[in-house]
């Protein structure tokens, strides 16, 4: 299929939601681990009284992601960036290619339990929040695994610092799992212009400068081995790029200017078969 203009913005295939609720997957160079993490993905969907579109959107990886995606049988949606863009270009094409009511994200690697997707999910649907972020630091969040001592300290570095930046009191900005209504996700992933992982701190900035209504839900933590982060490595790069979101929006929002990048729709998602109770 031919690559959509690189300034579209919006749902692009049309302003009618299609799926109760949409979750995007940035995936780059996982080829190997994506099948367990798509079967994970279609079996929860099973379960669910709601109806899920899953999407992949390949960040222009160097292996087989988008054929991986494209071949297995839970019928999900794939996105190819045309070049390797960074998380929060995937991350954002995905969102504003959705077609579910609601709309969210995780990572390849399915980090943390689903349950929390859940909570969210019938925050938004039943009007209590416009956005919910999942939070690592909420008194009922707990971790399944054990992180090296040097990167909880780092990490709990980072997002004071972040958090200070960025304000709202969302002290956990770069938890990878956050939701949102359907305008909001359009809201503020069109004017989300961070390509790289800072991308999180922009979007909760841009969505407390317009006043959505947000949330925050626990999460347990399961996985962390595929984490691509190296706060020391990524760390100044991430802190520059909150600052300049922090400018790039002044003492409010700023307009609705962040471009998709170019994309090849490979495969458009179907609906999975609910499991019988």
């Amino acid at each position: 299929m031919s690559p959509s203009p690189s300034a579209t913005l919006g749902f692009s295939r049309g302003t009618a939601a299609e799926f109760d609720l949409s979750l995007v997957v940035p995936a780059y160079n996982e080829a190997a681990r994506l099948p367990r993490t798509l079967d994970g993905l279609a079996a929860w969907s099973a379960r669910q009284p709601f109806s899920v579109e899953i999407l992949v959107v390949d960040d222009g990886s160097r292996d087989a992601t988008a054929a991986a995606a494209a071949d297995h049988h839970c019928g999900c949606g794939v996105i190819r960036l045309a070049r390797n863009g960074g998380k929060g270009a995937a991350v954002r094409t995905g969102m504003l290619e959705s077609r579910g009511r609601v709309v969210g994200f995780t990572d390849a690697d399915l980090p943390y339990r689903l349950d929390a997707v859940e909570l969210a999910y019938a925050r938004i649907v039943s009007g209590a929040a416009d956005v919910v972020y999942g939070g690592r630091d909420l008194e009922a969040s707990t971790m399944a695994v054990r992180r090296t001592a040097a990167r909880a300290l780092a990490s709990r570095c980072f997002r004071a610092v972040a958090a200070s930046l960025v304000g709202g009191g969302v002290t956990d900005t770069q938890c990878g799992l956050k939701v949102f209504g359907r305008e909001a996700a359009r809201q503020v992933f069109g004017r989300v212009h961070t390509d790289g992982f800072a991308f999180d701190a922009e979007a909760i900035l841009v969505a407390r400068r317009l006043g959505l209504r947000a949330a925050r839900v626990p999460v347990v933590l399961v996985n962390e081995a595929g984490s691509t982060v190296s706060l020391r490595r990524h760390a100044p790069t991430m802190l520059r790029d909150v600052v300049r979101a922090r400018l790039r929006h002044g003492r409010g929002v700023g307009p609705m200017t962040a471009v998709v990048p170019e994309h090849d729709v490979l495969r458009a998602a179907t609906r999975i078969r609910r499991q019988a109770a």
